[in-house]
């Protein structure tokens, strides 16, 4: 097995167990890629970030005291290392931070994916992880607008920085949010419908899963592009806050068009929230019929006698 691994890395994993006082244990990239890979995620990170995470997963999960706390704090230093450049102002230092924050981002999907891997995953490292993003934004955000202010006097960049830390902060919030509901009118259905699930046969439960698939000679156009992010991992939701943010601290900063690409990247995710939460709505409204429904579905089968239940 071990010589499939190229020679870089089993020496970088001898070095790693030396000075942790740990066994060098190999891990495929197959593994990881099952283990730690999100169902569905953002598309920069699908294509963008995941590519090079797992192989650094790879280097680092066998060493267990590099845990994902650590990497967070790597990350946001990393991210501090960013806000420094951009501070700088000039073309090549926004390359550099740009660069950097891309970096530290692929640092901080690497802890969840170590979490998931090693199981050394925990609510404090959750919340940890995401307070010290929303630290790394802000003063990656200070730094890029509050200097380009500095250097040009334009109350324009004072106005960005604001929007640029509200939205992040509204999208994660709204997010959470939205969640929180969607969970609660799913406990509640699951509860009502509980009985029915628990006696339906097996075949029952193939049949109605198979009658959900759309063939595919009669989707639509949108279903098949549906489908086909499915199929390789992409959320239909285009432009989430990870879009955001990587638009607006490495798109900006690499094209040097802070202004225009940062007001678009604000229109794309407002676009995108409203839609959410149009969404939303639209399934809070249906709740109260569904709830109904499956009130009377349970009523229905609970209200038969065993006999009826299982005829022979």
């Amino acid at each position: 097995m071990n010589g499939n691994y190229p020679i870089s890395y089993r020496y970088h994993s001898i070095f790693i167990a030396i000075f942790t006082n740990l066994p060098a244990v190999n891990v495929t990239l197959e593994e990881i890629r099952e283990r730690t890979y999100k169902p569905r995620d953002a598309w920069w990170t699908v294509l963008l970030v995941d590519p090079i995470a797992a192989r650094l997963v790879r280097l680092v999960a066998p060493h267990r005291r590099i845990t994902p706390n650590m990497l967070t704090l790597f990350a946001t230093v990393l991210g501090l290392v960013a806000a420094g450049c951009f501070a700088m102002q000039t073309r090549w230092w926004l390359v550099a931070g740009a660069l950097l924050f891309h970096l530290s981002f692929i640092v901080d999907c690497m802890d969840g994916k170590i979490a998931r891997l090693n199981g050394t995953g925990s609510i404090f490292g959750a919340w940890f992880d995401f307070v010290f993003d929303r630290i790394r934004v802000f003063i990656c955000a200070l730094a890029l607008f509050g200097g380009q202010y500095l250097h040009t006097d334009r109350i324009a960049y004072l106005w960005l920085l604001a929007v640029v830390v509200f939205l992040d902060l509204f999208r994660y919030l709204n997010g959470s949010q939205m969640a929180k509901v969607r969970l609660e009118m799913r406990t509640k259905l699951d509860e009502v419908l509980l009985p029915v699930r628990a006696a339906r046969e097996p075949d029952e439960t193939e049949d109605v899963e198979e009658a959900d698939e759309v063939p595919a000679r009669n989707a639509s156009s949108k279903q098949r592009v549906g489908a086909f992010l499915r199929r390789n991992r992409i959320r239909t939701h285009l432009f989430s806050g990870i879009e955001y943010e990587m638009t607006v601290f490495i798109i900006a900063p690499l094209t040097g068009w802070l202004i225009p690409v940062t007001v678009a990247a604000g229109i794309l995710l407002l676009i995108f929230e409203s839609w959410l939460v149009s969404k939303l709505w639209r399934q809070t409204q249906a709740f109260p019929a569904r709830l109904r429904a499956a009130e009377e579905q349970a009523a229905a089968f609970t209200g038969l006698t065993p006999y009826e239940k299982h005829p022979i």
